[in-house]
């Protein structure tokens, strides 16, 4: 089980350093100096890229559906961990402090489900 918490460290790990490198790439004159400004406009972001991924999915039951397009799903899931990831470093959680909080969240979470949440 370590060897795979490790694996998984280090894929988190490889995901946080591109987002570092993307956002050190871009134009930021527009991006909030305030953290918690910055956070309320990833939000945002998180928000309607989740929306865009929405739409790649038949949820309209008064509307034909068509055929599920995965790897446009995909695509925009992705577009939602950049935001999320950016929040996170903007946070200044590590990925070990994420694996901490998704733990110690998870623990509560099974804690409300096995009394009937």
């Amino acid at each position: 089980m370590t060897q795979s918490i490790s694996k998984d460290q280090d894929t988190l790990h490889s995901i946080f350093t591109l987002q570092k490198d993307l956002t050190n790439m871009m134009n930021l004159d527009r991006y909030p100096d305030d953290v918690e400004e910055r956070v309320a406009v990833l939000c945002t972001a998180i928000i309607h890229e989740a929306v865009e991924l929405q739409r790649t999915t038949n949820w309209k039951w008064w509307k034909n559906p068509v055929p599920f397009n995965k790897d446009d799903a995909k695509e925009e899931l992705i577009d939602i961990w950049h935001f999320v990831v950016q929040a996170s470093l903007e946070l200044n959680l590590t990925p070990e402090d994420i694996l901490e909080e998704y733990k110690r969240k998870n623990k509560i979470n099974r804690k409300r489900q096995r009394a009937g949440y």
